[in-house]
């Protein structure tokens, strides 16, 4: 049996995709694979492979110990996504970056959600032959479409009118990830409801953050600010939306994303390179918030060009899903145990 060390505080954050990734792959490798992996959870004694899902201070003190095995680093971000998401003095800023990448390069191997970030991580210094890309993924047992019937009665339990077009986003509150175009969005189309699932994760560092709380405060009518909400409460909102709309400027695979492919529910995202091998042949692309506007009229004017899209996220929703993604977990982790032991 190979011994996995998991080191995690992914979930000590509330209402961001670490933990919701952290989540599923634990739930894959307890469900499928219980008889060939040991999983521990930060623990620091003896395995064959130690994997890093966050770069806490003491985990990184880990890896100089002989009992890790092989470590693994899991890359949720490189210095830039951090620098457009937290608001930190710029000392604090440069000692983070370096400290990310520190943390990487103590790395035997490397995984990355999205192709995109392998040449950037090759522009810190880090060789693309030491990084593996396995895409996110969600289990379709957590996210999955309910039936016509239920759809109805959680729209009616939650306020929503039969003939609402519901526009419904999620994410933390940053500017990175489009809020002030989601606000825009409100004001230009009363008639339609929007709402937004997410938070002030990172509280008073992230950036923005007091002049979004008073966007936030004073939205549109038409426009929901939820806070942030369980996963489980989530699949409720993926249903009973029409559209589900993540106008990010920067990400590498948003949980969020994949969350609505598995509920069948059409997608719209900004038009974003890093999305062209991932999720641009499954979702409706807007170039700004203009294009936005437009196209999102159209899907409201056209249920057969939206159903077009709903099809597409079932597609989607197949090739992330987690039956397909079990086997290439699996192989990675006797591979690198493999690797582990020459």
């Amino acid at each position: 049996m190979i011994v996995i060390n998991m080191f995690s505080s992914a979930n000590k954050v509330a209402g961001q995709g670490v933990g919701a990734v952290y989540t599923e792959l634990m739930g894959l490798l307890k469900h499928d694979f219980a008889n060939e992996f040991q999983i521990n959870v930060n623990r620091y004694t003896r395995s064959d492979i130690s994997h890093y899902h966050t770069i806490d201070p003491k985990f990184y003190a880990s890896t100089f110990s002989k009992k890790r095995g092989r470590k693994i680093g899991f890359v949720h971000f490189v210095p830039s996504t951090l620098d457009a998401s937290l608001k930190l003095p710029r000392v604090a800023r440069w000692t983070l970056d370096k400290y990310t990448l520190a943390f990487y390069k103590r790395m035997d191997e490397l995984v990355v959600v999205n192709p995109n970030f392998i040449p950037k991580l090759e522009a810190y210094g880090i060789s693309p032959e030491k990084v593996t890309y396995i895409p996110n993924f969600v289990s379709q047992r957590t996210f999955h479409p309910v039936s016509a019937e239920k759809r109805q009665a959680l729209r009616h339990a939650n306020g929503f009118k039969p003939d609402d077009f519901v526009i419904f986003g999620a994410g933390q509150v940053q500017d990175r990830k489009g809020v002030g175009d989601v606000i825009k969005l409100a004001q230009r189309n009363p008639d339609f409801r929007f709402v937004w699932a997410g938070g002030f994760s990172f509280g008073r560092i992230t950036e923005g953050y007091e002049r979004l709380k008073q966007a936030v405060a004073n939205a549109p009518a038409n426009l929901d600010f939820t806070g942030i909400m369980p996963r489980e409460t989530m699949i409720d909102y993926y249903n009973m939306a029409d559209l589900f709309l993540l106008p990010s400027f920067e990400e590498l695979f948003p949980m969020s994303v994949l969350e609505a492919f598995a509920t069948g529910t059409p997608v719209m995202v900004r038009d974003l390179e890093l999305y062209q091998q991932i999720i641009t042949p499954y979702a409706i692309t807007a170039a700004d918030v203009d294009d936005m506007q437009a196209r999102i009229r159209a899907l409201a004017d056209d249920r057969e060009l939206l159903a077009t899209y709903a099809t597409k996220s079932h597609q989607a929703a197949q090739v992330y899903a987690e039956s397909r993604l079990e086997k290439i977990w699996h192989d990675f982790y006797v591979k690198q145990a493999a690797l582990g032991k020459q």
